[in-house]
């Protein structure tokens, strides 16, 4: 009740929340300005900050974290301190319009809810803002050097994490660019930056663990329901499982295995940090008790 109260709060201040989405190292950063600049939004929700225009008003960098999978858990705001931090921030904030970038449409969802902001009512695509070779650009980037943007001036990052900063950009905002200019060009300044947790390389899930983790959720909500098979699958935006199963007869298939579906993923993200865009449970048989 308290999450719709706020929706309905920021619906009725005019407050309009949109995202933009595309796989990491795409390139969402860099080009956040120019999505800004187009539709006239005034913050932005990036990587755990909160940003308007040339300052960081809120929260606290995930590029700061030392592995991967707490950068993770940071961009989703998954610390209840941290979330609380921006929402209150957000309450005393005069804007009419907010972006938040993310991997996955999923991503973008639940930071809204945890920010309790409306759910965005329109989704940009990296695809619609930038080039295949742009964004191929951006990925060997990424990969081979480490290389994140954040996009606020060299000074903010300086002044807040000079452990991380690396070098800084500046982007002249013109006509004919994928997403049209509102008003007169711009030149912005962002930040590059090298997180810690690319320093020491990267910590990942693999298949094998993410199976045992399905298995010990499976067995600790229902020790008599038996797995078959587990299919494990990583598009890049987030994981989806495949889980085949036998179930004991007498079973309440409707609620007992929607419920089911609900702790896999609510355990898995709340341990791991990752994002479990589906799971997919195919009942096998129906087994003597």
């Amino acid at each position: 009740m308290h999450r719709l109260f706020n929706g309905f709060y920021w619906v009725v201040k005019g407050i309009r929340v949109y995202a933009l989405v595309g796989e990491s190292g795409t390139g969402k950063s860099f080009r956040a300005k120019l999505v800004a600049q187009k539709y006239g939004i005034d913050l932005l929700i990036d990587d755990g900050l909160l940003i308007r225009e040339h300052r960081i008003l809120a929260g606290h960098s995930a590029k700061k974290e030392k592995t991967f999978l707490a950068a993770v858990k940071v961009a989703l705001f998954d610390d209840k301190a941290h979330r609380d931090e921006v929402a209150r921030k957000l309450q005393s904030e005069r804007f009419k319009g907010i972006l938040i970038l993310g991997t996955s449409i999923k991503m973008v969802n639940k930071i809204a809810d945890r920010l309790q902001l409306p759910q965005p009512s329109k989704i940009i695509k990296i695809e619609e803002i930038a080039t295949q070779a742009e964004i191929e650009k951006a990925i060997r980037s990424r990969k081979i050097e480490g290389k994140h943007v954040i996009p606020v001036p060299s000074i903010e990052i300086k002044r807040n994490y000079p452990s991380i900063f690396y070098d800084a950009i500046k982007v002249f905002l013109k006509r004919g660019t994928p997403v049209p200019i509102v008003g007169s060009p711009k030149i912005y300044e962002k930040a590059v930056v090298r997180p810690e947790y690319s320093k020491r390389g990267r910590v990942m899930i693999s298949e094998a663990a993410l199976t045992q983790m399905v298995i010990h959720c499976v067995k600790e909500f229902n020790g008599e329901i038996a797995i078959k098979k587990i299919v494990v699958k990583c598009d890049g935006q987030g994981y989806r499982l495949v889980i085949t199963i036998d179930v004991p007869y007498g079973t309440q298939l409707s609620g007992n295995i929607q419920e089911l579906q609900r702790y896999t993923i609510d355990n898995i993200e709340r341990y791991t940090g990752i994002l479990i865009e589906e799971v997919n449970i195919i009942i096998d048989k129906i087994s003597e008790s």
